[in-house]
């Protein structure tokens, strides 16, 4: 398509895009009408439906969410798509195979000159002056109505096919009473392995540190009018364990609540994030107004989870941190150049960001094919 302008290009663009959509939907309306019986069975027409919501979706640049079964919408469906897929999929192939056919008719027209081959303008071809003239007003003619006719009329069909098969409101309220449902079991556990996690290490680290110090500094009582340089020697290491255990009970409270969120806020902790990171880390942070407390603590972890991730995993030369505000959402997004193939059934802390962000009821998105790019997307909810 080089040398085609900008305008022609994205006029091509769009005519072959819907022309093929409404070509796979002839395709789909006779295969419909063929197989009825078939697919009045709900087992057959569900993934059938499904397969063209996604088809629709991606016409209209809309994701579509897996949706529950509903037999009385199916087959609304199926009748529907019967109803306005034959003719809408039939102008369409009229249109196209009339722009494929008219150059061959043309340079063929010596074989029947006198008959009516041409769909638009159809004269007695007496030598090719007639014929590459007739021609040509049928190809501008058809050209202009596929670009006129079926884009418009492929996006037509698409939000059709959604506004028919789009979840009643009780279907909505169920849908979204189970994703709360999942939610809050996912919450209520991503919170007890935090308190586990919290209280492992203070008992495993501060606690055991503080006794040793009580210990220490117990012995260096008794033994100080004694041996008085024992007991200093005592104190001494008393001492020094007090700044390790400081030192792992600031790291615990870290975790809880980062202090440079309170002192700097999202993006100078970003900022100081990225020169902590295993890998060149570009950050770029939007203006980002007022945000909650719990929403920035997501970010940041949800942040830091990504960066260690990938430093540990990825292979990657360089990451960028990308965090922007759109309304009431707050959008971070992790890219990175490494190997790709992160998911997060597999852990690597993934999960762990997915529950941090569905507590909020936000999201998270990751694209990371195999040889990559990765990027993770994750969405909060600021209101």
């Amino acid at each position: 398509m080089l040398g085609i302008p900008g305008a022609a290009r994205a006029w091509w663009l769009r005519t072959r895009r819907g022309g093929r959509y409404l070509l796979g939907t002839l395709v789909a309306a006779t295969v419909t009408l063929a197989a009825a019986p078939l697919l009045c069975v709900p087992s057959l027409a569900q993934p059938w439906t499904e397969r063209h919501r996604r088809r629709a979706g991606a016409l209209l640049g809309q994701s579509v969410e897996p949706r529950p079964r509903a037999a009385r919408r199916n087959g609304g469906w199926l009748v529907t798509q019967v109803v306005t897929g034959l003719p809408a999929g039939a102008l369409a192939l009229l249109c196209l195979g009339g722009l494929l056919l008219t150059p061959v008719v043309t340079v063929l027209w010596w074989a029947f000159p006198t008959a009516p081959w041409l769909p638009v303008l159809s004269v007695p071809i007496t030598g090719w002056g007639t014929a590459f003239s007739v021609g040509l007003v049928n190809l501008v003619f058809l050209a202009a109505l596929a670009a006129i006719a079926l884009p418009p009329l492929a996006r037509a069909h698409a939000r059709c096919c959604l506004a028919v098969l789009a979840p009643s409101p009780a279907e909505q309220l169920v849908e979204r009473v189970t994703e709360l449902t999942r939610t809050r079991a996912d919450v209520l556990q991503a919170h007890s392995a935090e308190l586990r996690r919290i209280e492992r290490d203070l008992h495993d680290g501060t606690q055991a540190r503080l006794v040793a110090i009580a210990m220490r500094l117990a012995v260096a009582g008794e033994s100080l009018s004694d041996d008085p340089a024992a007991a200093a020697v005592l104190v001494r290491q008393a001492h020094a364990e007090t700044e390790d255990a400081m030192t792992e009970l600031r790291s615990v409270i870290r975790t809880i609540y980062p202090p440079v969120l309170a002192d700097q806020g999202l993006s100078g902790a970003l900022g100081t994030l990225a020169t902590r990171a295993g890998v060149p880390t570009r950050i770029d942070i939007g203006p980002l107004g007022e945000i909650p407390a719990a929403v920035e603590a997501v970010a940041y972890f949800a942040v830091t989870e990504a960066l260690a991730n990938i430093a540990r995993h990825s292979r990657a030369t360089h990451a960028s941190v990308r965090v922007t505000r759109d309304g009431a959402l707050l959008r971070a997004e992790i890219a990175d150049d490494g190997t790709g193939g992160a998911d997060a059934a597999r852990g690597s802390g993934l999960d762990g960001m997915r529950r941090r962000a569905a507590a909020l009821d936000g999201t998270m998105k990751i694209s990371s094919p195999p040889g990559g790019p990765t990027v993770i997307t994750v969405g909060l909810p600021c209101a």
